[in-house]
């Protein structure tokens, strides 16, 4: 088989002409003596659903905290849809297009379905804070105009009738739709999944599936996922980057990936051993 330069960009061909949604040069993070990631290259086409997978404590998890500036990198450069996000903060970040989940669900779970996803859509709330406190006429539009939208998101995923139960009260497959729902909410041109399958079973996880297709042709965005479940990710990503010790080590499709010998010695180990 033809190896693939880890180091080469991979973007689906529709996606050639536009600007990738994300963009990583020479990315790498170093915590203390530890450098947890290394020369992280990497691009997302504007309409791709690519997985980046490895072994447990490979660094994942660390690049989604890069992506979205919970960490600053130590060296190399990240450009979103080609702006430098250098010194952008997570907030900032979110308002330009970024957007995750996380692994460990996150939800207000004492607020209903309806109030998490108004959370995720304070990016479009037009009205200023003496409005609020004032209950003046331009709040009370602007929250009805919000509140029209969270249910059309909810509605993409059969939850409208949850609007008024409380999140913690959810199945937890549900919760995790509420989660990537409360994202979308943020209006992100990249959407980051950790581990959205975590816990589901086969039925929900089929189920997630399809959802995940659906945001990409609804919305016309870009999805990245880490998830364990090979199934699922063989299933849907166009790409996969496999990441070991922090480095790339492989990239392609998934026919190339689950063939290629330095994935299958990452995860299974040595010939032997």
């Amino acid at each position: 088989m033809a190896r693939l330069n880890p180091n080469e960009t991979i973007i689906p061909d529709r996606d050639k002409d536009k600007t990738p949604a994300i963009e990583c040069i020479g990315l790498g993070i170093d915590f203390g003596g530890l450098t947890a990631v290394d020369n992280f290259n990497f691009a997302l086409g504007r309409t791709e659903i690519a997985g980046l997978i490895g072994p447990n404590g490979a660094g994942k998890t660390t690049v989604f905290n890069l992506l979205t500036k919970v960490y600053q990198p130590t060296r190399g450069q990240m450009l979103l849809e080609g702006r430098d996000t250098k010194n952008m903060n997570t907030t900032q970040a979110n308002r330009a297009g970024i957007a995750r989940t996380f692994q460990n669900i996150r939800l207000f779970k004492e607020l209903t379905v309806a109030d998490n996803v108004l959370i995720g859509l304070h990016n479009e709330m037009d009205y200023r804070l003496a409005g609020a406190i004032l209950r003046l006429p331009g709040y009370w539009r602007a929250e009805k105009i919000a509140r029209s939208r969270a249910l059309d998101l909810l509605s993409i995923f059969d939850m409208a009738d949850m609007s008024d139960k409380k999140a913690g009260d959810l199945p937890y497959g549900a919760q995790r739709r509420l989660e990537i729902v409360r994202a979308l909410a943020t209006n992100p041109t990249l959407l980051l999944l950790d581990e959205p399958a975590a816990g589901m079973n086969p039925s929900e996880t089929g189920e997630l599936m399809g959802n995940i297709r659906k945001i990409r042709d609804m919305f016309q965005i870009s999805i990245l996922l880490i998830e364990h479940d090979m199934n699922l990710v063989m299933g849907i990503c166009e790409g996969i980057a496999v990441l070991n010790y922090g480095k790339i080590i492989a990239k392609g499709t998934p026919d190339e990936i689950k063939s290629d010998p330095d994935v299958i010695e990452a995860y299974l180990g040595k010939k032997g051993h």
